[in-house]
């Protein structure tokens, strides 16, 4: 029965998406993994990673790891977590009207940010210093989301993703274009959530006020983060339809990277978060030195020093990393 099950869902599936994708679509078979292993009777490889993505602990931790704002005063300010789900939302909306395969996008933004260390990019640059410092390499949260499908997960066994999703992880940010259509649109859209969002936080925390945006780029886009974020998806959708490639018109993505532009000097690196960082960099650096003298138990086998580092620091919730810095800092009473 259950062969027969398995043939006929991997025969409607390959049906259906010939039916409907886009021939510029990634297919979801034959799946396209490091260790081979059967099908699943009612999953599609794509299906089937996006669930080991959501069960792993990495995924479950995104919801203690800030986004923008290090321990919000308030129930509603994004965390890693909700960014992820937003940026899987609007991704599967952007595949879905061009034809492509959902279920790969999915998969892909899911597992984009599960590398990201806490106290988001301030977090990042303190442990690419530090490692560049101490040891000579970088950090970067793309490469890390990979070594954690990869070796990190199921105790060092890894979550055995097919090829089309790591590669399109890895490549969510940085210098090379993902392979697929797909990957190439969790790219786009990771822009066009964390932007829109982070303006959204910033208002409410009252770190802007609405008259502080750029007048310019607001009119090209639109006055609420809906507003902008539809603007920006439409524009995605039929500029990609018309180029066979995932591309944004000249201005919409000119608008929108002013926006990114003002955010970062405004926020991401303004003057209220810099105040922030000099004590989280003071915090992080110091647990970094602790662990390169006391190295954390190894998360994979035959990891370096630095490795070994990087794996448990940025593995680390915000709240687990205050934890940890709170333990080496104060006095223990007898």
């Amino acid at each position: 029965m259950s062969a027969i099950v398995d043939s006929s869902f991997h025969d409607r599936m390959e049906a259906a998406e010939a039916a409907l994708l886009s021939p510029l679509a990634a297919r979801s078979y034959p799946a396209l993994r490091a260790a081979p292993e059967p099908d699943s009777p009612l999953r599609t490889p794509f299906q089937r990673d996006r669930d080991r993505i959501v069960h792993s602990k990495a995924f479950r931790r995104l919801k203690h790891k800030t986004q923008v704002f290090i321990s919000p005063e308030g129930d509603h300010y994004r965390t890693r977590l909700t960014h992820t789900l937003e940026t899987a939302g609007i991704a599967r909306t952007v595949a879905r009207a061009l034809g492509l395969n959902e279920d790969l996008t999915e998969a892909i933004a899911l597992g984009h940010d599960l590398g990201h260390p806490p106290f988001g990019h301030i977090g990042e640059e303190v442990l690419d210093a530090c490692l560049r410092e101490r040891f000579g390499v970088g950090f970067r949260h793309n490469h890390h989301s990979l070594r954690i499908v990869e070796r990190i997960e199921r105790d060092g066994d890894g979550l055995n993703l097919t090829e089309q999703v790591r590669d399109g992880i890895l490549r969510h940010t940085g210098p090379e274009l993902a392979s697929t259509l797909e990957g190439r649109i969790v790219r786009l859209v990771d822009r066009v959530a964390y932007i829109n969002h982070d303006i959204d936080d910033a208002l409410r925390a009252g770190l802007l006020r609405h008259e502080d945006l750029p007048a310019a780029e607001i009119a090209a886009l639109g006055e609420t983060s809906s507003a902008r974020i539809d603007t920006l998806v439409r524009d995605l959708v039929e500029c990609s339809a018309a180029a066979g490639d995932i591309v944004q018109g000249p201005d919409a993505g000119e608008a929108m990277m002013g926006l990114r532009s003002f955010m970062f000097e405004r926020v991401y690196i303004g003057q209220v978060s810099r105040s922030e960082a000099e004590r989280i960099e003071r915090m992080l650096r110091a647990l970094f030195a602790h662990y390169a003298e006391e190295p954390p138990p190894a998360m994979v086998a035959g990891a370096s020093g630095a490795e070994r580092i990087v794996d448990w620091l940025a593995g680390m919730t915000d709240r687990f990393a205050l934890r940890a810095f709170t333990e080496l800092s104060l006095p223990r009473g007898l």
